[in-house]
């Protein structure tokens, strides 16, 4: 069993490393290819590149898992939404159309995403077997949030506004349902362990956290557990903040992952969890002592508990490769 699944499913204290957005923009090997990929969806989607872009961190930097190069809106292209990558943008989304969206068979919904699961077989065909291999899926309120705004809201939810609750739950209840399709496929096709990104959990008031972060999550989490249980499922609840140790106690998801503004010391130790990540990944990208100064603090505080060496979000486009090889090393050296 790889380090990272003993990490999560029996709490072994082995400090495991990888990172999110660990294949793709900072890396030239993956820039070349790029740029033969003008369509982003298309890419994703594209077997042999996208497998390719998968194994090069690893590759490169021998970390403890391959990550599926994906994105969690091709979900939302595979129900019928157009979604488009611009540059210094991000992601453009066109209305969604309500009809497909609720009447897609789940094997219609799935054969748009094949190729998905082709990547993956083909990914756990190639990486050794003391590697894992990360499927990963949005988590339902963050994919109603591109739904609707059509673009990412950075800290503009207006678009709440125009929307009834009843229609929000009714719409998170049916990206709960495609979720849960999309991460049992995934682990048929070779994930061993599965990341659910709630990017936007930082944008729902107190009031209405459980209905759309906390129930999502522990529901999806649950079928996973029952059907899967030998699959662990890690969380990344981002923007939480003091709410991380209620997420962890209602959800109990194998990892939580924690984005860079978690305040360490109001973090419950003694729930049965495997934590995850925490840096913030500007670190990258000034002085190396500074980086790994940070990253000791990480590393010391988690000393004694099962942790997964990440960040609090992903490597940044302008990061060099070399100060991620320096940071893996200075993990690698703790670990000694």
């Amino acid at each position: 069993m790889s380090s990272l699944l003993n990490c999560l499913l029996h709490k072994e204290k082995n400090l495991p490393i990888w990172f999110m957005r660990q294949a793709g923009r900072y890396l030239p090997e993956y820039k070349k290819i790029r740029k033969k990929n003008k369509d982003f969806v298309k890419f994703c989607l594209n077997v042999n590149d996208a497998t390719t872009v998968s194994l090069q961190p690893i590759n490169k930097f021998d970390l403890d898992a391959v990550i599926i190069f994906s994105d969690i809106l091709l979900i939302l292209s595979a129900v019928g939404q157009k979604v488009e990558f611009k540059e210094n943008v991000g992601p453009i989304l066109n209305k969604y159309n309500s009809n497909k969206f609720y009447n897609l068979t789940d094997k219609e919904f799935t054969n748009n995403l094949t190729n998905v699961y082709k990547i993956l077989k083909k990914l756990k065909n190639k990486i050794p077997q003391e590697k894992s291999l990360i499927g990963f899926a949005g988590a339902p309120w963050t994919l109603l949030v591109y739904m609707l705004n059509k673009m990412s809201p950075k800290k503009n939810i207006n678009f709440l506004k125009k929307t009834k609750k009843k229609e929000i739950i009714k719409i998170i209840k049916r990206l709960e349902h495609l979720v849960f399709i999309h991460c049992e496929k995934q682990i048929q096709a070779g994930a061993d362990i599965i990341q659910l990104f709630d990017s936007w959990a930082g944008l729902i008031k107190e009031k209405d956290l459980n209905e759309f972060c906390i129930n999502p999550n522990k529901n999806i989490v649950n079928k996973i557990k029952k059907k899967y249980p030998n699959n662990p499922v890690i969380c990344f609840p981002k923007g939480i903040n003091k709410n991380i140790n209620y997420f962890i106690k209602k959800v109990k998801p194998s990892g939580i992952s924690l984005d860079h503004d978690i305040n360490l010391n109001k973090l419950d130790l003694t729930q049965n969890i495997t934590f995850q990540g925490g840096l913030n990944p500007k670190f990258l990208l000034g002085s190396n002592k500074k980086m790994f100064k940070e990253a000791k603090k990480y590393l010391d505080f988690f000393k004694d508990k099962p942790y997964i060496f990440n960040l609090g979000h992903g490597i940044l486009p302008q990061t060099n490769p070399s100060n991620v090889k320096k940071l893996v090393d200075f993990v690698r050296s703790y670990n000694l």
